[in-house]
């Protein structure tokens, strides 16, 4: 690979542990990579659960360390000098600089970068409940989200972005990289074994436990419905001692299979009768366009946001409908492919990374 005349482009993440954002930061980054860029992944945190290219530079800054000082703005400015510091001697000077996730983002409010944009995943008012901060609270928000553009993942997401704060500053939608072709090469390794249950088929959620993804409305759609196929839920989160409750309460022992989180799940994703997506909101809802790169059918909430710019009407339900998800599961089950929809190529790497690189004005040609 020859380098963009050693141009170098910097991640920033929390931690890679088995996440969206975290799949996201890698698929991007191996894109930029692709075009000839050097990129360094930068993290906070040394939990690691993806499988990691070796085209990618990796850096740890632990923010443990810095535990030490004062919760909050004294932290957290400490924290950016160290990390505006290790940038400097360890990567040099980057042309882009790109920061998920919103404890990444106070960090770098008290950085001293320029060529930096926040990427958004996740409507703000809900993750960071805006809605019930006080005015002093608020107006931090909104000093921390003037300082760089924001890149949000969909249009939902930035529309969510300036009702909050207006425009303080550039603003654009890009939505995130789906790398269609190594997902369908993962999807042919081996997948986990089921219960004998499964093998005619199910249906699948594939999302961490917790309260985002709505697995109550989903247990509860799929009590109701004929429950022909089974369900298999993929993840693990601090929610699953209640999810396991509920799926006995509801009496679903021999129809709900729990597979722990997977490094891997696209050979489950793809050998699955349909995709269902039950969440109260999300950023971009990037497993719902996985499982289209690999022409699984897929029902979904239409929850802010997502969803509704990946998939077709028909697909959607209502949030926490659950007569109405109840009716689509039970159309799923039996005439599945009414649900299929094409791969949209737009999110192909990098289609996205030129994206990105247009939006900070980076010239890789």
């Amino acid at each position: 690979m020859v380098l963009v005349q050693s141009q170098k482009i910097v991640l920033v993440i929390n931690s890679l542990q088995g996440g969206g954002a975290e799949k996201f930061v890698l698929t991007l980054g191996e894109a930029f990579y692709q075009m000839g860029f050097e990129v360094h992944i930068v993290r906070f945190d040394p939990i690691v659960e993806h499988t990691l290219s070796e085209n990618l530079i990796y850096h740890l800054i632990p923010f443990r360390n810095y535990r030490r000082f004062p919760k909050g703005k004294i932290r957290y400015f400490f924290f950016a000098r160290a990390v505006d510091g290790y940038i400097s001697k360890h990567i040099g000077q980057p042309v882009a600089i790109f920061v998920n996730l919103y404890r990444e983002h106070e960090v770098f409010y008290y950085s001293r970068q320029k060529k930096v944009a926040y990427v958004i995943h996740n409507q703000l008012s809900e993750k960071l409940k805006l809605a019930t901060l006080l005015p002093k609270q608020l107006s931090y928000f909104q000093r921390i989200y003037t300082k760089y553009p924001a890149i949000c993942v969909s249009g939902g997401v930035e529309q969510d972005f300036v009702h909050q704060f207006g425009e303080p500053t550039k603003t654009t939608t890009i939505y995130n990289p789906i790398d269609r072709d190594n997902i369908r090469v993962l999807a042919e390794e081996a997948s986990p074994d089921l219960p004998n249950v499964a093998r005619q088929g199910y249906l699948i959620h594939v999302g961490s436990f917790k309260a985002q993804k709505g697995h109550e409305i989903l247990l509860q759609a799929y009590a109701n419905s004929a429950q022909t196929l089974p369900l298999v839920l993929v993840g693990k989160g601090s929610l699953q001692a209640q999810i396991e409750q509920n799926i006995i309460a509801l009496n679903l022992q021999d129809k709900v299979i729990l597979t722990g989180f997977q490094k891997n799940p696209h050979p489950l994703l793809k050998h699955a009768t349909g995709f269902v997506l039950s969440s109260h909101f999300e950023g971009f809802a990037l497993v719902l366009a996985e499982s289209l790169a690999l022409g699984v059918p897929a029902i979904s909430t239409d929850c802010p946001s997502g969803p509704s710019e990946i998939l077709p009407p028909q697909n959607l339900v209502a949030v926490a409908d659950i007569p109405a998800l109840t009716e689509k599961i039970n159309q799923l089950m039996s005439h599945p492919s009414q649900f299929n929809v094409p791969f949209n190529e737009a999110f192909l790497p990098q289609n996205v990374a030129r994206q990105y690189l247009a939006f900070m004005g980076v010239n890789y040609e």
